[in-house]
């Protein structure tokens, strides 16, 4: 078995004032050449946006990109005719290809805005530009895992153009959860909330962990865990 954490500490950092950025990976000036992903896993960056605050429009291509709000709304705004409000317990899916440009925007004029933003690099270049957004109940993820996002687009997950399946858990304290991963796969967790154990190991909220060599994944909660799963190829 081999676990490799990612303390929550020892993530890049940035505070621009509007924005209080941790970099779970090589991101914009940040670069460490350790951590520049984990398989098709490129991006997670924890971002805090002040009251109406946010990213002008900015392109993109070649990435799927995923937005989980923790707390807040963000608006987003992109050249596909897009206009939406992701809030909590909604995943919002956009699949950049060819190319793409969007704002995102905290609208609160007084609340805080935290949201992870992922990036999944995409199985082949090249594809049409698209967006999903899904919500997703605390009951669907309490205590269990819940798929949010898959190559199929099953169980009503958005649909990403890799061979890779994200999940989402709400772990109250004691309860636990087990993946099993197919030979070969590989699963990178990261704790959004609480904290938890992961086959033993303590993750607080921002760390993470990238597993391999493994044939099941078992996490248990402690202090109401909110964590994704990453099952990658």
């Amino acid at each position: 078995m081999t676990i490799m954490l990612r303390p929550a500490k020892e993530r890049g950092h940035a505070n621009h004032g509007w924005l209080d950025t941790w970099h779970t990976f090589s991101f914009s000036d940040y670069y460490d050449p350790r951590f520049m992903g984990f398989r098709s896993l490129r991006v997670i960056n924890e971002d805090f946006v002040a009251p109406g605050r946010g990213f002008p429009t900015h392109g993109h291509r070649d990435m799927e990109i995923i937005t989980y709000v923790l707390e807040g709304a963000l608006q987003h705004r992109d050249s596909l005719g897009t206009g939406s409000i992701i809030r909590p317990g909604e995943v919002q899916r956009m699949s950049a290809g060819t190319g793409v440009r969007h704002s995102e925007a905290n609208p609160s004029a007084t609340d805080p805005l935290h949201l992870l933003q992922i990036w999944i690099e995409p199985a082949r270049e090249g594809i049409e530009p698209g967006y999903e957004q899904k919500a997703f109940g605390d009951a669907d993820k309490r205590g269990r895992l819940r798929l949010v996002a898959s190559p199929d687009g099953a169980e009503g997950s958005v649909t990403i153009h890799q061979d890779t399946r994200v999940y989402a858990t709400l772990l109250d304290d004691e309860q636990q959860v087990v993946h099993r991963l197919v030979p070969g796969r590989h699963a990178w967790v990261h704790v959004a909330r609480g904290a938890l154990t992961l086959n033993g190991e303590r993750l607080a909220a921002g760390d993470g962990a990238g597993i391999s060599a493994e044939s099941t994944v078992t996490l248990v909660g402690e202090q109401n865990a909110e964590a994704l799963l990453f099952d990658l190829p």
